[in-house]
């Protein structure tokens, strides 16, 4: 496998893509069953309506980001895949320098952690030729690209570049909400001990630092005051990454509010903390929301269904903080499990 550079490994990647988008479209015009995900005819049909100087919310189903529809203006402009190589291009090397890889991505992070290349590479394998991971890219489906953002946000911060980490964090709370539940351990790990902006912070040996240091100082306890605590909450860091992110998210949601109105926040953001769907859905509460899809829910149902998956998002946060990259996962995993609403999408690629 070392054998295999990394840029070999993302070109084959990519043209593999390629195929299987030129694939798609021929099943497309002459099979029944079609290759596109339904979703990325949303997508299409919004960013259609954008492009026509319309809301793309006048299209049914649709509730994502207006950023979403605007970045497939040219599926109306210059060729209906272009959504295709857009979403694949999140995970596979191309000639295109603005988008940047999850592939790459994967191999920058466990290089950080100082893992041996030949795992670098396997890892890197198992993304790039997932039969589950390049047939949702080239169906139509735009998860790669959440996934891409995520991993540079991890990057930036094991990296020290917080400002960058709070830029692309509030962007990708607004594109998706669902990253929301990542802001807690970010924080945790901006401690002022074992943080500096700048700096090139080993994540998964801050555990190990904060034994030292704590053990360095036999006065900690005793001088410790609720003003430290204070200061040490309110960090430099933690406050730029608090104010950067909410800005960005602010922003963003500011705009398409002023430009779309409540149909905006409604479909975006507000509907997904209310959904329920009784089809499609391998959700433990999934039989729940079928036999009571007709009636409304009453308010003590809807917070009991919370509670398991904000309880174990807790443990995990101050269990797993200190290695940033698996309490991630396993908050998403943990997430997926306990969602009232649970998709083939969400349910393997997000995590």
């Amino acid at each position: 496998m070392i054998s295999i550079n990394i840029r070999s490994l993302l070109w084959l990647s990519a043209i593999f893509r390629a195929i299987l988008i030129v694939y798609g479209e021929w099943q497309d015009s002459h099979m029944e069953v079609r290759y596109t995900d339904v979703d990325y005819l949303v997508f299409s049909d919004a960013a259609s309506l954008m492009a026509s100087g319309d809301s793309p919310y006048k299209r049914t189903t649709y509730r994502y980001s207006p950023l979403l529809a605007f970045f497939l203006i040219p599926n109306s402009i210059i060729h209906r895949s272009w959504g295709k190589f857009l979403f694949s291009a999140s995970g596979a090397k191309t000639f295109l320098p603005l988008y940047l890889l999850v592939g790459v991505f994967i191999h920058s992070i466990l290089k950080l952690r100082k893992v041996p290349e030949d795992l670098c590479m396997y890892s890197v394998v198992v993304w790039l030729f997932n039969p589950f991971t390049f047939t949702i890219g080239t169906r139509g489906n735009c998860e790669p690209i959440v996934c891409a953002m995520i991993l540079w946000i991890i990057i930036c911060l094991l990296k020290g570049n917080v400002l960058q980490a709070a830029f692309w964090y509030g962007l990708v709370v607004h594109f998706r909400i669902y990253p929301i539940i990542y802001v807690l351990p970010i924080i945790l790990i901006l401690d002022p001990l074992f943080f500096r902006s700048g700096l090139k912070p080993r994540l998964q040996n801050w555990s190990s630092r904060q034994d030292k240091t704590l053990r360095s100082s036999n006065k900690v306890t005793d001088q410790y005051d609720l003003w430290k605590a204070l200061k040490t909450v309110f960090s430099k860091e933690r406050v730029m990454f608090g104010l950067v992110s909410g800005a960005v998210f602010l922003s963003c949601t500011g705009l398409f509010f002023y430009l779309y109105g409540w149909e905006f926040l409604h479909e975006a953001l507000l509907y997904h903390l209310t959904r329920t769907d009784p089809r499609h859905n391998f959700s433990i509460y999934f039989y729940h929301i079928y036999l009571h899809y007709e009636h409304e829910f009453l308010m003590v149902e809807k917070l009991i269904s919370f509670l398991p998956q904000f309880i174990v998002q807790l443990v995990l946060i101050f269990r797993f903080a200190q290695d940033l990259p698996f309490c991630l996962f396993m908050q998403t995993v943990a997430f997926v499990a306990f969602n009232k609403v649970r998709s083939s999408e969400n349910a393997l690629l997000w995590y």
